[in-house]
This record gives structure tokens, sequence and C-alpha cells, in this order.
């Protein structure tokens, strides 16, 4: 049986911290970002469908529109690191490579905005980007203003060649200049990931509509566990931080890239949703296989993620290869909330895992019990009672993805709980 690690009313014992008040990203962003599939590829040469360039980007909003991404959801395509020229302009201003985005990049922003998309971009706190390109440092005023003015709605600032010490005030400089633009730009910033524990979190909720915890994720199955394993030992310091306005980021899914089998997607986007995690694709749109974009757009899991309490998810049973999160979702039903399981298989042989539980296992207490529903498998909600065992079985390295809805009480049993609150007529 599982060891309980945690108690699911710690779900609800956040930190009252004053946040970022720009009105954006009250849910988790939704959306596409090159960094994990496309890195630094530079070569159109030898790589012309895989380059840094105009017409990736432009490929790729096409897919987003027209292939479901934008209706499921996804409205942010961002550029990450390599757009730029090596050096800025004449006048000082930031510019992209000029063979690879040989229109520039407001006219590529406007291409993005015609498709009903939201555009983004990168840049870097330091003096460079990571990989070596003009980063921000000593140049905040002018480059918030050249963002505002190419149209970007979204910017993902690195922390590459900076020294960690004072790096949350230079966030907050640049943050200063990019609300004066008056342009409503989601601000996702990378100093927790780069001073870790020990970043201003406080600060990272007044600064910033997101961050990144931790490392960049690889293409592999271990890499996500890795990550979510570093989320589960620290999510009673982060989750308090995390909520409307104000995410922590996990960083990208590699669903459909090459690292992933078809159940560790489902098991990554399972703990991605119920973590409340941004959930930014980056894979080849033009080349994905359909079981892959199904899972991606899968609308029971997005609205899960969605969900506006905002509540992130917590790991709330671990038995070593099996692990349980948790999340408060809506609808309430009187005062019950209903939940997201996650039910993750860590193991990496043998055959399916039957996972057993019951609901009050979990403090889950509604009298008329809860309707379960498998979001990955295409069959209809069973109902059940809070003590009723529920067996679900869970592939190596794959997951299932529960929402359970508390049920509504019945005329005659409403009527009957509150005849016994009445006075006796004796």
């Amino acid at each position: 049986m599982y060891t309980k690690i945690l108690s699911i009313f710690l779900l609800y014992t956040f930190t009252s911290v004053h946040a970022l008040d720009n009105g954006l990203a009250l849910t988790p962003p939704l959306g596409w970002m090159s960094w994990q599939r496309f890195r630094c590829i530079t070569d159109c040469v030898n790589y012309p469908d895989d380059c840094i360039s105009d017409q990736l980007f432009r490929d790729t909003a096409d897919r987003m529109a027209e292939d479901g991404y934008l209706e499921a959801g996804y409205e942010y395509l961002i550029i990450d690191d390599c757009w730029l020229a090596n050096e800025r302009d004449s006048d000082g201003r930031l510019q992209p490579n000029a063979d690879r985005f040989p229109n520039g990049i407001k006219d590529l922003a406007d291409y993005i905005h015609s498709k009903g998309l939201k555009f983004g971009i990168y840049e870097d706190i330091g003096t460079n980007t990571c990989a070596g390109y003009p980063g921000i440092d000593g140049q905040y005023e002018i480059d918030a203003n050249t963002f505002a003015e190419w149209g970007v709605d979204y910017i993902k600032v690195d922390g590459c060649y900076e020294d960690t010490a004072g790096m949350e005030d230079k966030y907050a400089q640049f943050g200063a200049y990019l609300n004066q633009t008056e342009r409503p730009i989601v601000y996702s910033c990378s100093f927790p990931a780069y001073k870790g524990l020990e970043a201003n979190y406080t600060a990272a909720v007044e600064l910033c509509n997101l961050w990144r915890n931790y490392g960049d994720i690889q293409d592999s199955w271990d890499d996500v566990k890795n990550i979510a394993n570093w989320f589960a030992t620290n999510q009673g310091f982060l989750n308090k931080f995390s909520g409307p306005g104000h995410w922590n980021d996990p960083d990208m899914l590699i669903v459909g890239d090459y690292g992933l089998s078809y159940d560790e997607s489902i098991a990554q986007m399972t703990i991605w949703t119920v973590m409340a995690a941004p959930l930014l694709m980056s894979v080849d749109l033009r080349k994905i296989e359909p079981e892959f974009r199904d899972i991606l757009q899968n609308p029971d899991a997005l609205s899960i993620n969605q969900d506006p309490l905002g509540i992130p998810g917590l790991l709330a049973w671990n038995n070593g290869n099996v692990r349980i999160w948790t999340k408060p979702i809506l609808p309430q039903v009187d005062d019950k909330d209903s939940y997201a399981f996650g039910i993750v298989n860590y193991a990496n042989g043998g055959g399916p895992h039957v996972v057993e539980f019951t609901l009050d296992e979990f403090g889950l207490d509604n009298a008329d019990g809860y309707t379960i529903k498998n979001v990955f498998e295409p069959s209809d909600p069973v109902t059940v009672s809070v003590t009723e065992p529920i067996q679900i079985s869970v592939n190596p390295s794959g997951a299932a993805l529960l929402q359970v809805n508390p049920v509504a009480p019945s005329y005659a049993s409403s009527l009957l709980r509150k005849m016994k609150y009445l006075p006796s007529i004796y």
C-alpha cells in the first residue's frame, strides 16, 4: 500500500502574496515554443525546414491555426533563442538575423496575429543570450519599447551572462519598462532557475507572470521524471507562490518529439496538467502524429489545467513506482470540490500495474459519492462512494488522468439531511 506523504488539506495552505497585476496569465499560458525541438539551428542550407527562420514560424502559425491547436486554447507562438543578429543596428536597437528573417520581426508578428495567435519572443537579462547573441543588459528601455512596437505579447527573459547577485533587481527594472509601454505582455522570468530555492520567490510573484524554476527539459522520459521529482520534493515551498497570474514553470511539453512513447507522453501531459503548469509545446507541428496531437488537444486535460481556481496540484501518494498527484478543480457541489487525480507508473518494465485506492483516503467526503471520468480513455464516467475501492490499470511509464466530480444530492437525501438538524417536535 502507498505511503501517504502529505495531507490533502495542505492543498489549501497557501501564503498570501502580492502579485503582478497586469491582468494576464490568469490561467497557465498555453502555446508553442521553439527551443526544445529546434534549439539553435541556424544552418538553413543543410536544415532548411528546421532552422530558426521566418518560414519556420509562419509554418507553425499555420498549423496552430488550422490543425485545432488555437481552438483548443494554445494561443502563444514563442520564438526562443537565436533569432537575433550578432550586433544591434546603428540606432542601438535589437534586430533579427537578416538572412533568416528578411522581412523583420514586426512583419512576422503581424502574420502570426493575422492567424488569431499571440506572438512571443526571447531575450536575456545579461550581456548576451545563452547562445551568445546580444542581451538586454543596460538597454532595458529601448528594448522594451522595441518589443512593444513589434507587437510582442509574451517575452521569455533568460539569465545567462549575468551575476545572480541582484538578478531580481534587473528583472524588476526591465519589467517596469515593459509596463510603461502599456502593451499587455506576459513576462516570463528565469532568475529562480539560476538561483534555485535561494531566489526571492516573493519578488517573482510581484514581478512576473511565470518563471522557470529548474533546468531545461531534455527529450527523454528520465528528464520528465527528474523534473517532476524535483517539483514534488519542493512542493511545500513552491506551490504557495503559484496561482492565477503567476505560475511555476517546469519547462516545455515534449509530447510528439523523439524521446517519449505514447504512454510517456500521456504521463507528461498528466503531471504538467495537474501541477497547473504552463503548457508550452515544443514539437514540429508539421510532422506530429495524430495520436500525439490528440494528447495535446485533449479537452478534458486542458480544462483541468486551465481551471480558474488555479490551484497547483500536489504529489499526495508515493509508493516508489506509483505516484498520485491531486488538484482541486471546479465545479463545486454545495461545499465539495471536484478533483483531478494524476496516477503515474514509474516502473519501466513488466506489465500494467493495477492501482487501488478509495477517495476517502484523500480526504474526499461527499456523502452522495463522486463520478469518475478517465480523461484519456473513451469510456463513460462511473459513480462511486468514497469508501468503494477504485481500481485503475496503469501501463509502465504511463499514466491515468481522472476527473472526479461530487454527485449532487438528490431531493430526498437533501431533505433528510435538513431534517437531521431540525429541532424535535416531541
